[in-house]
């Protein structure tokens, strides 16, 4: 199947949108994409997954102002859209950025944009190579996936990536949990039967206070935890319950 290259305008200029997707078909990829809308309540992000999650797709090209990428809602959902294609392509996919009118730092942008490559220029040539390159997707500690459902609410679903958790939790900055569950990976469940279920703890890290919920559930690597949360979170911090032995956990920045 022919790789494609997904391409998201964060501006609406039709006449730019043409030249690139002209620019990628002359290089050999199917062009694919959208016009950002920025509408974190409804989620207007999660209508892009399944083009980029699809596994022809072979790379992610973000494209705008480069104030775009500092606006605060514009930065969660684009996080939440590349956790999304990493969770289906691998930590490893590549992700374009084309930033004009200023500069913009990888660096400085939420964990799942840090590894992202800013080309302002040849765009083409960088995306057929990226698209074509063998990825190295080394197995990572945990599982994440954002789970969008329209009527249903945002829900986040963690895992172990190898080793088994004993208990799992997650939580929130600037959003908090509302509802929980365990399951097989990849599914949110309809029920579920929960060990010690925990609500409303109080975690400070790094001078930030986040909500979390936890259960003392076993899960290996084809069990989840799911989480659903009211809002678009700020950051995140998850992993297997800590106990006062071991408090290890990740910690994700969205915006």
């Amino acid at each position: 199947m022919k790789k494609s290259a997904f391409i998201t305008m964060l501006d609406k200029d039709e006449g730019l949108a043409r030249l690139l997707y002209q620019e990628i078909a002359r290089y050999g990829l199917a062009p694919g994409g959208h016009f950002w809308a920025d509408d974190l309540p409804n989620m207007a992000w999660a209508a892009a997954a399944p083009e980029l999650c699809a596994p022809q797709c072979g790379c992610w090209i973000i494209v705008g102002q480069a104030a775009r990428f500092a606006e605060k809602t514009t930065r969660q959902g684009l996080s939440c859209l590349a956790l999304a294609a990493q969770a289906a392509h691998g930590h490893g996919f590549p992700i374009l950025l084309s930033p004009s009118g200023g500069k913009v730092a990888a660096a400085e942008l939420p964990t799942p944009l840090k590894g992202a490559e800013v080309a302002p220029q040849g765009l083409g040539v960088k995306a057929v190579a990226r698209a074509n390159a063998p990825r190295q997707n080394n197995a990572q500690e945990y599982r994440l996936a954002p789970h969008p459902l329209p009527g249903l609410g945002f829900w986040l679903e963690v895992g172990p990536g190898r080793d088994p958790w004993r208990g799992a939790m997650l939580g929130a900055t600037g959003a908090e949990p509302d509802a929980h569950g365990v399951g097989q990976a990849g599914s949110i469940p309809q029920t579920s039967t929960l060990h010690y279920p925990v609500r409303g703890m109080r975690l400070d890290l790094g001078g930030r206070e986040f909500t979390a919920w936890g259960v003392q559930n076993e899960l290996t690597a084809a069990e989840s935890y799911f989480v659903r949360l009211n809002e678009t979170p700020e950051s995140l911090v998850f992993g297997a319950f800590p106990d006062a032995d071991d408090a290890s956990v990740f910690t994700v920045d969205l915006a």
